[in-house]
């Protein structure tokens, strides 16, 4: 249970994060991602933005709907993969974009990984 809860907040982060990129103004996006408003302000950089959006919301969906289309060991091994995924983004976003990445989706995603593991 605890672990299908952490799952699903990864899940949620993910599409709020696919929000923001995509729909959220310059001065959201600038705050939630520690960016330079003048250089989100860029077309260029809008639109690489809103397609790292895309690929949030589509994993974010992913998880989901790995939770309604599977279940027992299937399942439990697709979300520990996902997890995975979303931890391992998060370790090279704080590397490369901004350090609080790792606190903001890889923590999130760490638990999840522990929960499944450990089967709670």
């Amino acid at each position: 249970m605890v672990a299908s809860i952490l799952v699903i907040v990864v899940a949620v982060e993910a599409l709020t994060i696919m929000g923001i990129e995509i729909f959220g103004s310059v001065s959201m996006q600038a705050r939630a991602f520690d960016l330079n408003a003048k250089v989100l302000a860029l077309k260029e950089v809008r639109v690489l933005l809103a397609n790292q959006g895309v690929y949030n919301g589509l994993l974010g969906l992913l998880i989901l709907l790995s939770g309604l289309g599977l279940s027992g060991s299937s399942l439990h091994w697709i979300w520990l993969l996902e997890m995975a995924f979303v931890f391992f983004a998060a370790v090279y976003g704080s590397l490369t974009a901004t350090r609080k990445i790792i606190l903001v989706q890889g923590l999130p995603a760490l638990l999840a990984i522990l929960a499944l593991w450990l089967r709670i």
